[in-house]
Order: C-alpha cells, then sequence, then structure tokens
C-alpha cells in the first residue's frame, strides 16, 4: 500500500519527464535525466519514511514538506492537461458532426490560422503550473506560518440560561507544537487569546505534534493561557501519537483542566455549564459519532434541565452523536479546514475524511463549530485556508 502511495504521488513529475524526454534532442535528454533525477531525491526519503512506518517524521526534516506539496500541484497539471484533450476531442468530434450535418467539406481551408497546438499548450501548461507551484506554495507558507485570524460569531440558543447570555467562549484547536510551531509563535498565540477576554477557553485537541520533546515548550507558552471560568482541554489524535499520559501531564502542568469521556461542570452566576469532553477514536472511521464514548461521558454528566451542555470532541464527526442526544452545542477540530481550499467550487481535501469540514453546522436545535485550527500537520502550507481562534458569544434567543 506505502509503495502504491508514493507511485501516486510521483507520477505527475514520471509523466512530465517521460512527455519531455520523448520530445527532447539526445544531448538535451541526458540533461533532462540529470535534473529529474536531483530533483527527485527527496522521494527518496519519504519513501524510506513510508516503508519504516514513519511517514509523519518527513516533518522533522527541514524544507521537505514544502517541496512535497509543490510537486503535489503537479496534480493540477495532469488536471488541465486532461481537460484540454477531453475538451479538444469534444470540440473536434462536434465539429465533424455539425459538418456532416450541414453537408459541408469536412477539411479546414488551407488559409486558416490554426488553433493552439498541443505542444503549444503543453509548454505553456508545464510554465504555469511551475509558476502557480512557486507562487501558492509562498503563499501558503506564509498563511500557514501567520498568526491566526479572530472569528467571532455569536450563538443563538432558545434554552440557554438568561444569565448565560453574553457568555464569551474562545475556541482554541490544532495547536500542533512542533517544528512548525514554535516556543515564541505559541507565546503569540496565547497573548492573542487572552486579549480576547473571553470567559472560558476551550481546546479541542491536537496540541503536540508527533514529538514529546515539544511538551515543555507548550507548557511553558501556555501556561499563561487564562480565563475567568478557566481552561477546558481535549485530546487529539496528534497527542495520541505523541502519548497521552505524557500530554495529559503537559496540559495540568500548564494549568488546564483535562477532560476524557467524562465532564466538568462550573458554575457561572448561578447557571451550569457542562464541559462534556470525550477522548479521541482509538477504532477510528469516517464521521465515527463516538456514540459509546459519548454514552460514558453523558453518564456524570447533569441533564440539560440542570446545565447547559457543551461537547469538545476532536472530531467533528461527533456531532452525528451529539445531535440526536439534544446537546446544544458541539466543538471540535481536527481537519484544518483541509488545508487546501478552492473558493469558487467550495472543495477542500478534507472532504475525503468528513462532511464537517471548517464553519457553523446546525441540525435541529444543535450547532456545531469547526474550527480552521492553528498549525499544520506534514505539509506547512494553508492555501485559502487562514488559522483561527474561534470567539462565540453565547446568546438566548426570544
Amino acid at each position: 500500500m506505502a509503495l502504491i502511495y508514493l507511485l501516486l504521488f510521483a507520477s505527475p513529475q514520471l509523466l512530465l519527464y517521460l512527455y519531455l524526454r520523448e520530445r527532447l534532442p539526445l544531448s538535451a535528454r541526458r540533461v533532462l535525466t540529470l535534473v529529474f533525477v536531483v530533483f527527485n531525491i527527496p522521494w527518496v526519503i519519504v519513501g524510506v519514511r513510508m516503508f519504516s512506518g514513519s511517514l509523519w517524521g518527513i516533518s522533522r526534516v527541514p524544507y521537505l514538506a514544502p517541496w512535497i506539496a509543490w510537486q503535489l500541484l503537479g496534480w493540477i497539471f495532469c488536471a488541465l492537461v486532461a481537460v484540454y484533450i477531453v475538451a479538444k476531442a469534444v470540440g473536434r468530434f462536434g465539429g465533424l458532426a455539425v459538418r456532416k450535418l450541414r453537408h459541408a467539406p469536412t477539411a479546414e481551408p488551407p488559409d486558416r490560422p490554426t488553433a493552439l497546438s498541443r505542444r503549444q499548450f503543453l509548454v505553456r501548461a508545464t510554465y504555469t503550473y511551475a509558476a502557480a507551484g512557486v507562487g501558492l506554495s509562498a503563499y501558503g507558507i506564509w498563511n500557514a506560518e501567520r498568526l491566526p485570524s479572530i472569528t467571532r460569531r455569536a450563538l443563538v440558543f432558545p434554552d440557554l440560561p438568561p444569565v448565560l447570555d453574553g457568555l464569551r467562549i474562545a475556541h482554541v484547536s490544532d495547536v500542533h507544537a512542533g517544528i512548525h510551531m514554535p516556543e515564541e509563535k505559541m507565546a503569540q498565540i496565547v497573548a492573542l487569546t487572552n486579549a480576547l477576554g473571553a470567559d472560558l477557553i476551550v481546546q479541542t485537541g491536537d496540541m503536540i505534534d508527533i514529538s514529546q520533546s515539544y511538551i515543555p515548550q507548550y507548557v511553558r507558552a501556555f501556561r499563561d493561557l487564562h480565563a475567568p471560568l478557566g481552561v477546558v482541554t481535549v485530546l487529539g489524535n496528534h497527542d495520541r501519537y505523541t502519548g497521552a499520559d505524557a500530554v495529559i501531564r503537559g496540559v495540568r502542568d500548564a494549568g488546564q483542566t483535562f477532560v476524557k469521556n467524562g465532564v466538568h461542570v462550573i458554575e457561572h452566576r448561578g447557571a451550569a455549564i457542562a464541559l462534556v469532553g470525550i477522548d479521541d477514536p482509538r477504532n477510528w472511521r469516517a464521521d465515527d459519532p463516538q456514540d459509546d464514548d459519548l454514552a460514558e461521558a453523558l453518564r456524570v454528566t447533569p441533564p440539560a434541565s440542570q446545565a447547559f451542555r457543551v461537547l469538545l470532541a476532536h472530531r467533528p464527526g461527533a456531532f452525528d452523536g451529539a445531535a440526536p442526544r439534544g446537546i446544544p452545542l458541539t466543538l471540535a477540530g481536527h481537519i484544518h479546514g483541509g488545508q487546501f481550499y478552492l473558493p469558487v467550487i467550495g472543495w477542500s481535501p478534507g472532504r475525503l475524511i468528513t462532511k464537517y469540514v471548517m464553519g457553523h453546522f446546525h441540525r435541529g436545535a444543535s450547532q456545531l463549530y469547526v474550527s480552521r485550527g492553528i498549525g499544520v500537520v506534514g505539509v506547512p502550507l494553508r492555501i485559502f485556508v487562514p488559522p483561527e481562534i474561534a470567539l462565540f458569544e453565547l446568546r438566548r434567543s426570544g
């Protein structure tokens, strides 16, 4: 399976090489082969890591992840070529059909200007691909490296206790402390979050990116994160990859309240807020409603008549289990908005994982917000998906 993935990722470069090789003179072929081999040496590193079962380790090699991201844009080039070939074929056969219907000759007039040739198209497409790769990669790296934007949103609930009207919750997710999230940047994120003046701060997992060596940096930066009603945190899948026990100790050393398949109840102005926290599922499937985890957590959770319930889950699929149970609000992360988004089409690779890629969703009286997150995974790019911290103001309708 690893070999199949590797071939799929590298295939655009190989196809481009084979195409150019057949159309260049012998002397130029040697240069092309040398450039191709040298340029694709990083795939050897990726291949070794794939077969050793440590693919996530690619992020430990500086500049390798941006290189892979640029390579993956080769699929855009292949898509352009495919669209061109299909359009050319449709146009040619369509023209023949129209001429036959009109009993017109099929031959083109000799003095008619020729359309853009296939060779010209491929040359221009190659240059466009290279330029787009450089431009999008530069933008994506900048977008990933910058501080998160602030998303401000009022969430309206008919059954919100009147004394909780106006309560502000800051939602932080997917920090991914690691090679792409140094301690200095985490300190800036903490300062930015504190400046929002939220009553409560919640974190929905993936604090650490794979290596336990980053936990002390996270603790030093995030021990300054504070809110009057505290900071409440659940684990994500990368926290489990790092080592759940070590991450939990780090979270608590940073002064946060950790919840796992349980509840943390906060009293505020005489009303109760039940922060239900569930663990990241170990037997993962797409949009897992996590029924078992929810059932375990809700057994110790006050009923809806006694507390306003907020579910904290790393994966947004838990909303499919929360909505039927009448939980008013679910906060999640995990997807990073796919880290790549096509604004006009409205599509993201995150759609391959979940129907809840990012943003605000409703189902009956239940609401879900999926954070775009702060950090990145593997490839340090965010193309049209800026990092975010969300600030919610709870409002009572009517």
